[in-house]
């Protein structure tokens, strides 16, 4: 206990939980509406785009995040644009525009500055090394994708388990699915310096996948999936300080074991 005490007097330790914590909830809840909705994949689609947006951030030695919130947001856009069309698929949209900017991220790469630290640390998660000014506007940023979800909960509730009944009682769904891309975007954003970008869904889709195989309403869900993503998230923290392994991974690494634990678990109880 002492040890971690002290760990926890470091000031990089200290902007880590500070952020990782408030990017895990919003993870979090955000996640629970697009697992519902079969629509997951969105959060590892962003992620290819969120890294071909900060290797041309780099090449053009530009802040990652003022170039990063723009191009996944528009990327977000128009998948959902396309998505809306009769006869497409999410996942294909998804698809395509991921491969896409992987490709073009490390095209960029290739003819820039090569896969410098800058380049690897987003790609592989580094939020040991997170900054005052990351912290500050991953707090901003938190804040309004809670605040904004929290406002639209009721609606966002009845969009993802009837969208026909939406329709019915007269709310604009096509407008509330792009809120929800739109939500998204920003956390696959935020998330890209703690998990990486190749690891950013997973906080998105573990503890909503988590939380479902042990809640029994949507509100427990919505409480038992951002109590999951906080203790997953310090004991990730935990695990890599002590055993020197790469953070995004290691927080991972606690989701799986925690998910086959409860796999385990209700299928002895059932």
């Amino acid at each position: 206990m002492g040890q971690i005490i002290n760990i926890l007097s470091y000031s990089f330790i200290q902007r880590a939980l500070i952020c990782g914590i408030a990017i895990s909830i919003c993870a979090a809840l955000i996640g629970i509406i697009l697992v519902l909705k079969n629509y997951s994949m969105i959060g590892h689609g962003l992620g290819e785009v969120g890294f071909a947006s900060l290797t041309l951030a780099v090449a053009l030695d530009l802040p990652p995040l003022y170039i990063s919130i723009p191009i996944v947001l528009i990327a977000a856009i128009i998948i959902m644009i396309i998505s809306q069309k009769k006869g497409e698929s999410g996942d294909i949209q998804i698809a395509l525009v991921s491969t896409g900017a992987l490709a073009l991220g490390i095209i960029i790469t290739s003819v820039s500055t090569g896969f410098n630290i800058d380049v690897s640390n987003y790609m592989f998660g580094s939020i040991l090394s997170m900054t005052k000014s990351d912290v500050i506007i991953s707090l901003i940023l938190s804040i309004t994708v809670f605040v904004v979800y929290m406002l639209y909960y009721n609606r966002l509730f009845m969009i993802t388990y009837d969208e026909k009944f939406a329709q019915a009682r007269g709310i604009n769904v096509t407008f509330y699915q792009f809120l929800i891309s739109f939500l998204t975007a920003l956390i696959v954003v935020l998330g890209m310096r703690m998990m990486g970008t190749l690891l950013i869904s997973s906080l998105i889709i573990f503890p909503a996948v988590i939380a479902k195989g042990l809640s029994k309403s949507f509100k427990e869900l919505i409480i038992l999936s951002g109590i999951i993503s906080i203790i997953c998230f310090i004991l990730g923290i935990l695990v890599s300080f002590f055993l020197n392994f790469p953070t995004g991974a290691s927080i991972v690494a606690v989701y799986i074991v925690l998910l086959a634990i409860t796999k385990i678990v209700n299928k002895i109880l059932i």
